[in-house]
This record gives structure tokens, sequence and C-alpha cells, in this order.
């Protein structure tokens, strides 16, 4: 073997960015003045950036969303949704900035074009975005520092370029072979030309710009989002939209604005769960908690703790999904499916064996997260999503605009409570959560990844409340995923015997090659006495905290 080969074999493997062979241990992270814990650094650190220059948390959570879309571009974009819970001066507040389907959009429409239901790429499942409009609107109205300042990390990100990270680049390279796989026409070109600009999605460690994206941030950081929803920009996204046969049109970005929206939550041993009201389905891990709040679980790592709660979720997840859309067209209310009187009645299904479940009758009546927190109090937990990594696969061209594809989870079928409707919002999986104690701030937490989201809700909420585990180790704990009927995904790290338990319970169990299913979460407490913030970030992204 000659030097050179020598040399190389050595950069090989001072490089090897996905070789990981020995378990590592992260503490939980303390600070004072404040925090800020996401799945990228480089966005975390632009956060804490914020709350240095003299901003507040919602400046923070601001700046660490936007620069999210430029270093975590796998799993949000300019282009997507946000949802926040704000807790300031002793109330919490909520923010629902998820756009509804195009007004030129239909069912009917959709069939006329030989669509059984709806598809997973191209125009027809984008939504109006909401990500810009929730920025805006969170400066407007609680922050400190001008949008112009909270996005100027995110504009040099993509103007001088960042190393993409190794959870990142993997992602990534997933995406590129996808598109390339489905593209059927050239539907995809210009994100190939703006996230694959060498023919290949960029490696781990390689250097990444997007001008684009930069100018389009900045002209959203100027025009404090206007530019976006009724000037030039949504201009380009709707010339962009009627050149290739979509439904999107300026009209209907024009026409949207944020909501601001009253918090639902769940009494849960002493604590209060909160989450965003429908169209999210935070409301699952409401119900769950209300349907395990009578249960008493002596220990974590036990086969009836995991039977249980997979049970709860199934119970939940079918009544959220036949009855949770856009609140102007659900049938029964928030109010109903979170009932004591539900409750018991769905929670009396819950037996030593595993159940196929349906819907119950209730009583009348690709995403990112981040949490952020400030040494006055202020406390925020934000998520924002493309929903299926990048998206529908349509970039907006020379703007850095990838667009959601949200409408996917829209039906087709006239009486479905979310058929797809001109205007409407569909069942949202994205879901920022927050805890209080006798009407106290503990602090915000969230869990991405689609419908594992309020699944990964309630494991780390109980992993808190039921077993005192910190924020780290309440993230670290093994998880499980229930998918459908009665499979159900576990971790490698879920105790053999507790598998072999669930099997015997009638669960048909299956064990993860690596942990993408199981979601990506953050939390910071508060220590409502001496203000200290204690902080945990997901080890199976390439998640941080950033403490001052």
């Amino acid at each position: 073997m000659d030097q050179h080969t020598i040399e190389k074999t050595e950069e090989q493997l001072l490089f090897n960015h996905q070789r990981y062979p020995y378990a590592s241990q992260r503490s939980a992270m303390y600070s004072k003045r404040g925090m800020v814990a996401t799945s990228q650094p480089l966005a975390a650190q632009a956060g804490l950036d914020m709350l240095k220059k003299g901003g507040n948390a919602i400046d923070a959570a601001i700046a660490t969303a936007a620069c999210l879309t430029v270093v975590e571009p796998t799993s949000n974009g300019i282009g997507g949704d946000a949802f926040a819970l704000v807790w300031t001066k002793g109330k919490l507040h909520g923010l629902n900035s998820s756009g509804p389907a195009p007004q030129g959009i239909s069912a009917d429409a959709l069939r006329e074009r030989g669509y059984e239901k709806i598809p997973k790429f191209g125009w027809e499942p984008v939504t109006v975005p909401g990500a810009p409009a929730a920025w805006a609107e969170l400066s407007r109205r609680f922050g400190k520092l001008p949008l112009t300042e909270a996005l100027k990390p995110a504009i040099a990100y993509a103007e001088e370029g960042y190393p993409v990270s190794p959870v990142l680049g993997n992602y990534w390279n997933k995406a590129y072979h996808e598109y390339k796989k489905a593209q059927k026409h050239n539907e995809f070109q210009s994100w190939f030309d703006t996230f694959a600009p060498n023919g290949r999605a960029p490696e781990i460690g390689e250097v990444w710009r997007s001008p684009g994206h930069a100018a389009t941030l900045r002209e959203i950081a100027e025009t404090e989002a206007e530019s976006f929803y009724r000037g030039a920009l949504a201009n380009q996204i709707s010339a962009a939209s009627e050149a290739e046969g979509g439904f999107l049109r300026k009209e209907d970005l024009a026409a949207f604005y944020p909501e601001w929206v009253e918090p639902i939550k769940a009494d849960y041993k002493g604590y209060e769960v909160w989450e965003i009201p429908p169209n999210g389905q935070g409301i699952v891990a409401l119900m769950a908690l209300n349907l395990l709040k009578e249960y008493d679980f002596p220990e974590i790592e036990s086969a009836e703790r995991y039977h249980k709660q997979i049970e709860a979720i199934k119970l939940s997840f079918m009544d959220a999904k036949k009855y949770v859309t856009d609140t102007t067209h659900m049938k029964v209310t928030a109010d109903a499916l979170l009932s004591e009187e539900y409750a018991e009645k769905r929670r009396q299904l819950i037996g030593e064996e595993a159940l196929l479940p349906e819907p119950g009758t209730p009583p009348k009546g690709g995403t990112v997260y981040l949490a952020a927190a400030d040494e006055e109090g202020n406390m925020v937990s934000f998520i924002q999503s493309n929903y299926m990594g990048f998206g529908s696969g349509i970039v907006v061209p020379d703007t850095g605009i990838s667009l959601q594809n949200r409408g996917h989870d829209f039906s087709l079928d006239e009486d479905h409570h979310n058929c797809l409707c001109p205007g409407k919002r569909t069942y949202h999986t994205i879901i920022p959560g927050f805890l209080t104690k006798d009407g106290k701030p503990v602090g915000p937490f969230g869990v991405m990844g689609g419908y594992m989201q309020p699944q990964g809700h309630v494991q780390v909420i109980m992993n808190t409340i039921d077993f005192g585990l910190n924020p780290q180790s309440a993230l670290d704990a093994p998880r499980w995923q229930w998918i459908e009927g009665k499979e159900v995904l576990v971790e490698r790290s879920v105790p053999q015997h507790i598998a072999e338990e669930l099997v015997r319970k009638g669960h048909d169990v299956k064990v993860a090659t690596d942990g993408g299913a199981f979601g990506r979460g953050q939390i910071i407490w508060r220590n409502s006495e001496t203000g200290v913030l204690t902080g945990g970030t997901e080890g199976r992204t390439d998640g941080a905290v950033a403490a001052w």
C-alpha cells in the first residue's frame, strides 16, 4: 500500500460522518439568561444571537425558524406552514398559520385530471404557505427587534453557504433520489437547480448556498412578509403556478392572514398540557393523555405501560382522523372529544389484548421544531414544516421557495370530514406543545415527524411527569410508534422482553433499523422559583441547545 493510499484511508476514517459505533450520552443543559433548542446547531445559535442583541424569546424563535429553512431544508421551507404557542406576560397565546387550499381547486377538478386521491408531489397538493406570515405576525405582536434583524442569520447562511450536517445530508440524498424517481416531465427541475446544483445532493460537510433563497428572505424581512402575500413575491409564485397548471393564485395569497387561537388543554396528574386546537392534530395527544391519566405505572420499562399507551393512541387517532379538519367544517367540537364523559367511554375499550380500533361517537356539542426562552420569562414553542421532507418538489424558480404538499392529507371522498374544498384548511400534523402547572409555565416541548408527533408528545410528557426524567433523558428514552391496525414499530433500544410481551398481547411488533421514524424533539423547562432553564435536544438528529 503506497503512502497516498494510506493517507486517503486515514482521511476517510477521520471524516466518516455516518459511523458512530458507540453509545454516547448528552447531559441536560442549564442556563439563566436564555436558551434555544432545535434540530440544527447553526439555527439554535442564530436564535441565541438575537437574545444577546437585546431581543426576546420571540425574536429568537423567529430567527431560528427562518434559519432552519436554509440549514435544514429537508424538513421545512419558506413555502411551508407554522404554528406557535407563546407564553408572555402571564398568558399562553396560540397562533395558527396554516394556509388553506386554493379557491380554484376542488375534488371534482382533481378527479377530472384523473386522480382518485390527491398526489404526493407536484402542484396539486400545494396549499397557501403560512410560515412567512407567522414570522411577521409574531414579530409585530411580541418581538423587540425588527424582522430585518431577526432574519439576518438566515440570509447570511443562504448567501455565504454552510457545511451540510450528517443527518441533514442523509435525508437530502434520499430526497434527491425520490424526486428523480417521481419526476415524469420537468416539474422538479427548479428543485434540482436549487438543491442539487451539481447534479447530486450536497455531501455531508460540503458547503451549499442559495442566493435566490437569500434574496427572498431579505424581501420578506424588508416588507414584513407583505411581498410574499400581496406583492412581487406573490406575483412570482402565482405566475409559476399558472404556467405549470397549478391552482394557487395571487388572490389566494392575498387573502391569507394568520389566526390567533385559544389553546386547548388536558389536565394530566397535576399538570396542564397545552396544544393548538384543530385543524392541528395536537388534540390526539390530549385525548390519549385523558385516557391514560387514570392508570399508575410503577416503572417506565414495563410492557403494561407500552401497551396502554399504544391502545390510547390508537383510539385517539381513529377519532381525530374521522373528525378533525378545519374548525369551520368540523361536525364535533374539541370540547366534546376532550370531555371526561367521552374519555371514560373510550377508556373502557382498553383491555389486555391489542385491539383493532374504530372511531367512537363523541357527545354532541418532514417538520422542524424549536423551543426558546429568555430571562424575562417569555417562552415559545414553534413548529413549521413543508410536510413530507422538502414538500411538493415544486420550487418557485430563482426564489428558493420550496412549496409544501400539505394538501396531500385532504380526501376526495365527498362524505369525509376532511374532504377537499376551496379555501379549506386540512387536517394538520405539526403541533407545538406547552406544559404548565397550577397556571404557571413549565415550558415548551415538541416532537416533530408526521403522525409520530402526538405519539411523541404523549411519551415525553409521561416520561417527565410519571417517571421524573429530566428533559434530555425524557427525549433519550426508547420510543414506539403505532402505524396502523395492530402494527407497532419500536426502536432497537426497547428491551427485548417488552417487545416479546407486546407480541403476546396481540401487537404486530416490528423493530426499526434506525431512529428516523421516531421523531425529533426539543424541551426547555423553567424553574418558577429560580428562573433557571433546563434544556434537552434530540439525539436522533443534528440537534443542539444553545444557552446563555
